[in-house]
């Protein structure tokens, strides 16, 4: 069975995007900031756990995967976040994202039988993730228990595609067991979500993790580099930070919803790390799905450095219990976020306009 041609995976993109700024736009309503009204009351961890980042990672697995029913996974996943968009109870998107997550766990299974390394179980371990808080979700209706689920599924699926290319680091059995070691936290702190000792436990293993990832990853050598390569390495160590202080916080304080310091944690995982990782992956990620050019230009470090500067506003807001600093945290983490897809955008217009 044949590949999907770009041009045919744009829409799913294009719907995964759509997520994202929904789910963005109805985090900006609840902390009062005007915005239209059909994201009021707009599930905003589904819309930015599923519908966006399902959506995107489940695509990234299908153009791996090369192969038609791959893309049943980012389909399904687009269709959940239309869905959603449109006002759909989440009974019915959830459904769809059910599809979706088993769709990418027999994606990731296809790749793990081609190259059946630990990189490639954890890959599958991690939309396993998914598809569990997808379920908890559905069932329970519960957003706050599923996304301990949510929150692996990047986490893991992260740390499985970094493992991979920290092979040129020369990974020792002693730092994989480790690693297995530290993921196990992960999954068991979601297991445990419900009670006092999961938020804490899960926690420790994002903390244990960003340190491993901070010895083992390539990107300690490539900081030193220069030009795109930089940029992606200055993306992913600072991400790391911000994976060691939301699991600091998770690990020490162990908050639940509504407590000081569950914005920050949540936020420095789900922001400071992954989107930090976004913003390093795409001009890698974007070229490979539509087969366009996405040329580095320096004003790729823009987006990042408001991210970062934002996302510390929001978490001092959130520890001081300051509402104002908090909301206007968030609503620059939202900026960077709109900037940042406006400048791959520019980027690859701008390359078409200039090719020969």
């Amino acid at each position: 069975m044949s590949d999907l041609p770009p041009w045919q995976r744009a829409p799913l993109l294009v719907l995964g995007f759509a997520g994202l700024i929904t789910g963005v736009l109805a985090g900006l309503w609840r902390l009062a900031w005007p915005t239209p009204a059909f994201v009021a009351g707009a599930p905003h961890g589904a819309l930015m756990m599923c519908a966006f980042f399902g959506t995107l990672i489940a695509l990234e697995r299908a153009v791996a995967v090369g192969q038609r029913w791959a893309y049943l996974g980012p389909l399904a996943g687009g269709l959940g976040s239309a869905l959603l968009i449109a006002g759909a109870a989440p009974t019915v998107a959830a459904g769809c994202f059910t599809v979706g997550g088993i769709a990418l766990v027999l994606a990731s299974l296809h790749a793990q039988r081609r190259v059946p390394a630990l990189h490639a179980r954890v890959l599958t371990l991690g939309a396993l993730a998914w598809l569990i808080g997808v379920l908890v979700w559905g069932l329970s209706g519960s957003v706050d228990l599923a996304l301990w689920w949510w929150a692996a599924f990047l986490i893991v699926t992260i740390a499985g595609e970094r493992l991979e290319l920290s092979r040129l680091m020369r990974v020792s059995p002693r730092m994989q067991r480790i690693f297995i070691a530290l993921i196990g936290l992960l999954v068991g702190g979601a297991s445990l979500a419900a009670l006092p000792a999961g938020p804490r436990l899960f926690g420790l293993g994002a903390a244990g993790l960003a340190l491993w990832l901070f010895r083992q990853d390539v990107a300690r050598r490539t900081v030193k580099t220069t030009g795109l390569t930089r940029y992606i390495a200055l993306c992913l160590l600072s991400g790391y930070l911000w994976l060691a202080l939301g699991g600091a916080v998770l690990a020490t304080l162990g908050p639940g919803p509504g407590d000081t310091g569950w914005d920050s944690a949540v936020h420095s995982l789900m922001v400071g790390f992954v989107f930090a990782m976004v913003f390093g992956h795409a001009p890698i990620i974007l070229p490979a799905v539509l087969r366009v050019r996405l040329p580095y230009h320096p004003g790729f470090y823009v987006p990042l450095a408001l991210l970062h500067l934002s996302l510390l506003l929001r978490v001092a807001g959130d520890l001081a219990q300051t509402h104002g600093w908090r909301a206007y945290g968030a609503l620059g983490n939202a900026i960077a976020i709109g900037l940042f897809i406006l400048t791959m955008l520019t980027a690859v217009i701008g390359s078409r306009r200039t090719r020969p």
